[in-house]
């Protein structure tokens, strides 16, 4: 186990490389970047669409397209200088590997912050939302997928696969919106707050007031993400449950006069929750750094999924690539401890033999 483990650490490097490199390669064509955002503020426009000016192209745009700006072209020259896309591509990559390897992401091009701090200042926003939303769509979907599995076929499986179909269809941002609609002073009811993840006065409340605050703010946002994601797990357990209660054990269990809760939770629950209990770390990437994007939009919750889509839609490239950096780094760590967790649930996986 130790041998995978190391090879599993080892392998996440040119994985790393190979995630920022497509990534980079991608920059280098896409319109409209941070000098280019300057430089339309400084003249008092923001239509970038006809330019195919990047940060990482910036060497390319010929000098009578500037001089057609009106900008003198020292000027230009200082903004590639002080953006850092005076050097070639292959250089600067090469140098942010370099930099990254030492964890050092650089700063922010418009925010008086280093990449790293940042990202610290929004992970307990996006951490929140992500731990809740899985403790809660696991409570709700195992009993319910354990539930369905022993009762399968019957009117309590009818209908609770409607809801389940239902919550699968509904995308989690719609649900979002109509939350809002019915209980944010949308037009109904004035029942919960809108915006971020505490009130403006929660420094001056006392402990107990300030866990309510904190949790009166997240109903909503939890629970627009909780009705996308319990459909699937709930399916998952229950396939999970089906599948173990029909096999050969279970039968010589039944046959022996054990008793059904002691064959469920005695022999089958173990089995049937491997995969549900290792899917949990990469449960926990898709919620946090994925799912959480648009309802951190709509909520106006600061995390990391709004840091992201304001970092790509500024162009502030040390944001977008440290994030990524960070993002990637999480999942593969958290995909390793997958596989770990399997063994937990089940020693007699060996992964060092399935390899072999």
């Amino acid at each position: 186990m130790y041998a995978y483990i190391a090879r599993r650490l080892v392998l996440m490097i040119p994985t790393l490389v190979g995630v920022l490199l497509i990534n980079f390669a991608i920059v280098q064509f896409a319109p409209g970047g941070p000098i280019e955002q300057v430089m339309a503020q400084v003249q008092g426009t923001a239509d970038l669409s006809t330019s195919r000016f990047s940060g990482a192209d910036a060497d390319e745009v010929s000098g009578e397209s500037r001089g057609g700006r009106g900008l003198d072209p020292a000027y230009i020259a200082e903004l590639e200088a002080q953006f850092g896309f005076d050097q070639p591509a292959h250089e600067r990559f090469l140098k942010m590997l370099g930099d990254y390897a030492r964890f050092d992401l650089g700063e922010s091009f418009y925010r008086d912050q280093t990449v790293l701090a940042l990202i610290a200042d929004k992970l307990p926003v996006s951490v929140s939302l992500g731990l809740w939303t899985l403790v809660l769509t696991y409570l709700i979907s195992i009993p319910l997928g354990i539930r369905k599995a022993v009762r399968d076929g019957s009117a309590f499986d009818v209908w609770t696969s409607a809801v389940v179909i239902v919550g699968y269809a509904i995308p989690g941002f719609l649900f979002a919106i109509l939350l809002i609609v019915i209980f944010a002073g949308g037009g109904y009811l004035d029942w919960f707050p809108l915006r971020g993840l505490v009130s403006d006065n929660w420094e001056q409340l006392a402990w107990p007031a300030r866990i309510l605050d904190y949790l009166w703010h997240l109903v909503l946002p939890v629970l627009a993400m909780v009705i996308g994601g319990f459909a699937g797990l709930t399916m998952l357990t229950k396939n999970s449950f089906l599948e173990e209660i029909n096999k050969q054990y279970v039968m010589t269990a039944r046959a022996k006069g054990v008793s059904e809760r002691r064959v469920l939770y005695g022999h089958v629950f173990r089995n049937a929750m491997l995969i549900v209990i290792a899917g949990f770390p990469a449960a926990f990437v898709g919620v946090l750094f994925t799912g959480a994007l648009l309802i951190e939009v709509i909520f106006s919750l600061d995390g990391l999924g709004l840091l992201g889509f304001e970092s790509v839609v500024n162009r502030d490239y040390p944001v977008v690539f440290g994030s990524l950096f960070i993002f990637t780094l999480i999942g593969l760590v958290l995909n390793l401890l997958g596989d770990l967790m399997y063994v937990m649930v089940d020693p007699r996986i060996d992964f060092e033999r399935r390899e072999g």
